[in-house]
Formats: structure tokens, sequence, C-alpha cells
């Protein structure tokens, strides 16, 4: 969840188009030596043209909340804390959204799902001027909390901003710069937050959060929907959903806190929007494109048996072997990155993918055939048509299973797109062994 001015743009985008995970919140990064001077930073109280116009207490906190962004990363939002102490006259961000580019094997632990983030305290205004160049929205949630949870709060969060402690490990939906911050909220209320959300739900899933905040970018979104296994698909609560800092907000919002004589205050006391969104925004819910991703593989099928009724060594044969190799590298490659996902690494949102049969490995098997078709040539092995039937048989399996118990992941859209591509090159593969 992006939420940090300085950034490094173009390796973090490499990684995540090529592990298929951005996944579900590509955060705040920092330069190789942004980390360090972030730290400096804080050190310095801000000038006065920082400080911002709040209710008249000596320590004020607000949660502050940043919209989504054009870029991939910014797609989730980000949220962070804003302390402001009056009688010292400082007012200091607190983002657990910071990593290293520098940090040792930096990419080979992303890759593998072990990713350290920071927690770093700063001045307020380079991040505001940042959000606001890049068109987002900016609220501000003043919080009327009572004042010796709010030194408590302020204590806690500068000790963690210490180098020793300021290291936590990254998880893309259990534990970011959202879930670390609704703790922290969390603990000032006395729990209050989460008595009032973690028995509540709407039957959002992680994986439903994930669509409706990508929809925008199809790569991206494609990425992440094939990416995801079961354990995303399963109901979750409004303290989950809290991974999504503007579902946080929304609930802040609604959250009263009870004195201990029995009346009612609410957690906010003022809320400022600080700047507006320059750009559409996400839906409230995620698109439902089955009949998108049904066409879709109709007519690639209906094209691979068209040009699969060539003759051999024709145009069409050749046109054959281009798209066919194309859909099994794509599916081949992809079947090895969920593969790792799975079996490699601690990306625990990936595991158990059922699309791991979709994007079958196997299909890297049969690139030959593809290359035998570009050169105008057929085959007889019975090799191909098992490998082809394999494929096959697999989807066919994860589709008939939808009506087994334990069988939870929300993946019709990628069995309507593969089932009918794999049908139609087992059955051009079948067809022309026995023409052979």
């Amino acid at each position: 969840m992006s939420g940090v001015a300085r950034r490094s743009r173009a390796p973090a985008a490499l990684v995540l188009i090529a592990l298929a995970c951005a996944w579900l919140s590509p955060s705040a990064t920092a330069a190789p030596d942004a980390v360090a001077s972030a730290h400096a930073a804080a050190e310095d109280p801000p000038a006065a043209s920082e400080r911002l116009p709040v209710p008249r207490e000596e320590l004020e906190v607000a949660l502050m909340t940043i919209g989504p962004g054009r870029i991939y990363w910014q797609r989730f939002g980000h949220n962070a804390i804003l302390i402001r102490d009056r009688a010292a006259g400082t007012a200091r961000l607190y983002n657990f959204g910071m990593f290293d580019f520098a940090a040792e094997n930096f990419f080979l632990e992303f890759a593998r799902g072990r990713m350290t983030y920071l927690l770093v305290a700063g001045p307020v205004k380079p991040d505001l001027e940042s959000y606001r160049a890049e068109g987002r929205r900016i609220d501000l949630q003043w919080l009327d909390l009572d004042p010796a949870a709010k030194l408590e709060l302020r204590d806690a969060l500068e000790e963690n901003t210490r180098p020793e402690n300021a290291a936590y490990r990254y998880d893309y939906f259990r534990d970011n710069c959202s879930t670390r911050v609704r703790a922290v909220i969390d603990r000032a209320t006395g729990g209050a937050l989460e008595r009032a959300t973690d028995r509540r739900s709407r039957g959002f899933t992680l994986r439903m959060h994930a669509q409706r905040l990508t929809a925008m970018d199809l790569p991206l979104y494609l990425g992440i929907h094939a990416a995801l296994g079961p354990a995303t698909d399963v109901p979750i609560t409004f303290w989950d959903e809290m991974f999504i800092p503007m579902v946080m907000k929304d609930e802040i919002a609604k959250l009263e806190l009870e004195a201990p004589d029995g009346t009612r205050r609410a957690l906010v006391r003022a809320h400022e929007r600080l700047a507006e969104a320059t750009f559409p925004q996400p839906s409230e819910s995620p698109p439902r494109w089955f009949w998108r991703f049904l066409a879709v593989g109709l007519a690639l099928a209906a094209l691979l048996a068209w040009l699969g009724r060539g003759d051999v060594g024709g145009r069409r044969w050749r046109a054959f072997g281009v798209v066919a190799g194309s859909l099994w590298l794509v599916a081949g490659l992809g079947g090895l990155v969920l593969a790792f996902l799975m079996f490699g690494s601690e990306h625990r949102a990936a595991w158990g993918n059922e699309n791991v049969a979709l994007f079958n490995p196997l299909a890297l098997v049969l690139l030959p055939l593809a290359w035998r078709a570009l050169r105008g040539r057929g085959w007889s092995s019975i090799a191909w048509p098992l490998i082809a039937g394999g494929i096959v048989a697999s989807g066919f399996w994860i589709w008939l299973a939808k009506v087994m118990p334990g069988f939870r992941q929300d993946n019709m859209d990628w069995i309507a797109l593969w089932l009918p591509i794999h049908a139609a090159l087992f059955w051009t593969i079948v067809r022309r062994r026995r023409r052979a």
C-alpha cells in the first residue's frame, strides 16, 4: 500500500509482473537510502507551514487515509497515523509501509514471500505534496481519545520507530500498513475497534477486494486473480476487511466509545478532506466477468479448431503452430510461477491454487508440436495425445470438483477460459495423429 513519496519504481514493477502477485498490496517503497534519510528527517521538527489546523489540544492523533492511485502499487491505498504535539509545535507522520531495495537479497526474499517492512516517522508536508501531485484523495480523521491513551499511543509508536524495533515481516492481507495501524488504534480504544467489527460480515472475501481494486488495471487484475488460492475465497469480517485502508476509514467513522459512566461518544471528533481524487475511483463491488472469460475461451477454441483443419504445410497449419505455441507457453510458464508460489514461497494467499491444473506446466512439453507445425510438419507419436488429454482431464476435474465440499476456490473465470482452449488443442492433436 503506497504511502511514502520516495519510491524506486521499475524494479518493483518487474518483480510484481514476473511473479503475478502484487499482489495485493504493492506497498510504499523507498529508494536504497530513503529509509535512513526518513529516520534522520524524523528527528527534526517540521516547519510552521507543515502544521495542520486541528482542534485545540496539546496532543492530537489522526488517521490519515490516502485513496487509490493510478499506478499499480497504489491501487490499494495507504494509511498512516499523524500525531501533532501542540506544545512542542511538531507534527509527525508514522508510516508502516517502508521497505529498502538495498536490503540484502531483497528480490530473492520478495519472490519467496519474506518481505521485511519498516515503521518510519517523518514530517508531514513531503508526503502530502506527493499524494496531491498524484491526484489521490486524502482524508484526516481526528480521534477523540483519552489523553492517557494518546500519550501511550505516541510513546509506543516512537519506541517502534527505533531501528531495532522498526522492522516486521510483511503479509499482503494479514500484516500490512493498514493492519498495523488498525492494531495501534484498537489498543488505544481498549479493544473497542475489534469488538465492533470482528463479528460483522457482508460476505466479502480477500479476492473480491483484490478484484474490485485492480479492475481498472487489466494485467494486474489478471495476474492477481490467477495467483490467488482458495484461502482468499473465505468470507471475512469487517475486522479482516480493514487490511484495505478505505474500509478502515469507514469503520473508524462508525465507532463509538463508552465511558465508565455509560455515556458514548464518537471516536472521530473531526474529519477533514485535504484533497480530492482527480481520476475515477474503484467500484465498491468486484466485476463479474465470467461471460467475458468464456467468450474469449470459446473464440480461441474455435480459432484453433479452424486452423488445425488446415493442410499440413499450409498457411493455416503454420498459423496453428503460432497460436498453439503461444498458448502453451503462457499456460506452461504461468503454471511454473503458480507452482513456485505454492511450493517455494511463503505467499500463503497462493497456496493450494487449483489454477495450476489450467495454467499447466505440462503445456511446455507440447511446445515441440507447435514448432513442427511452424515447419509444416505433423506428428504421429501416441505420447502427444496422452499429455494433452491429461491437461484436459485435470481441467475437467477442477470443474467437476466445484460440486464437492472443500473445493471453494473462486476460479470459474479461468475454467471458462482455459478448458475450451485445452479441449480444442487436444482434439486437434488426436485428429492430426489419426491422419498422420
